[in-house]
Formats: structure tokens, sequence, C-alpha cells
């Protein structure tokens, strides 16, 4: 686990390095440290809200990614009396996710999805210093200039567009 108050830089290093199935995490503080080869944690020292907020800057900046939000289905059903401050939390997500539209999954199959994606793809952690119960974001990135629909219809063609040569 790479301990550093310089996170900021190491999101924006490894953002463009990163493509689509790469994810990015904003994790709260008890956040577990997967043993996978290919994920890496790396302890913020900030507020969980402006981990977020970072990584969203960071990605409406990029070209060549777009985000897919994934929260925990859990979040929905922790008690502000359980965990004080867990209603402004999820005022704040609802603000700054704004249109982003996220997937609830259960927390055991977002940890199952990353460490599926750490076999061979990297996984960035980002822990914050938040101690409310399924806070983490994840971000599951995919390609910013390329959409779900122009994959699905380039694969259910039944003939190319136009001629290819290849083998001249």
């Amino acid at each position: 686990m790479a301990e550093t108050t310089n996170w900021q830089r190491i999101l924006a290093d490894s953002l463009p390095l990163y493509g689509h199935r790469n994810w990015i995490v904003a994790a709260d503080s008890a956040y577990p440290a997967q043993a996978r080869g290919g994920i890496e944690t790396v302890v913020t020292g900030a507020e969980q809200m402006t981990v977020v907020e970072d990584v969203l800057k960071q990605l409406a900046a990029s070209r060549h990614v777009r985000p897919i939000v994934h929260l925990d289905a859990e979040i929905e059903r922790v008690g502000e009396r359980e965990a004080p401050g867990v209603d402004e939390y999820r005022w704040f997500l609802a603000r700054v996710l704004g249109n982003l539209k996220p997937d609830l999954l259960l927390h055991e199959e977002i940890l199952a999805r990353l460490d599926r994606a750490g076999q061979l793809f990297h996984v960035l952690i980002l822990k914050s210093n938040l101690t409310i119960p399924y806070t983490s974001v994840f971000f599951e990135l995919d390609c910013a200039y390329w959409s779900a629909d122009a994959e699905r219809r380039m694969r259910e063609a039944s003939s190319p567009q136009f001629p290819l040569k290849l083998n001249r």
C-alpha cells in the first residue's frame, strides 16, 4: 500500500494510462487493501467528498474515458442514527453525480468485480478518511468516444459498411 499525500498527482499520472476496463475507487477509510497485484491502494488523508469531486473533475477533463458509477446498494439502508452524516453524504452524491445514474450493487459483488478486473487491468483505490460504512464510489472506466450502442450495432452488422482490403 502506498502512503502519500500526493494522491491527486497519482490519479493525474494514472488516468492517461487507463482505458476502458480500468477502475478508480474513492473509498471510505475501512475499505480493505485487496491483495490482487493489479490493485493499488493509496491513503489520501483527504475528505471523501474531496476525493469523489476530484476524480469526477479529472474524468470530465479526459477525452478518452468516461465513468460508469457503481455504489454499494447497502448505502440506501444505512441509518443516520447508526452512522451520523450518512444523510448529508447521500445528498452530496445525488448532487455531484448528477446525470451519471449510478448502479447499486451489493458490496460483495463490487469487490468480486474489482478482484476480477485486477487480474488483467489496473485498479486505483483512493482511501479517504470517511468513517461511514458503504460510502465508497466505484468508477468503472469506459471508452468516451465509442458508446455501448455503437459497439452493439457494429457487432450486429451483417456486412461491413465498406470493403476492407487488408491483404493487398
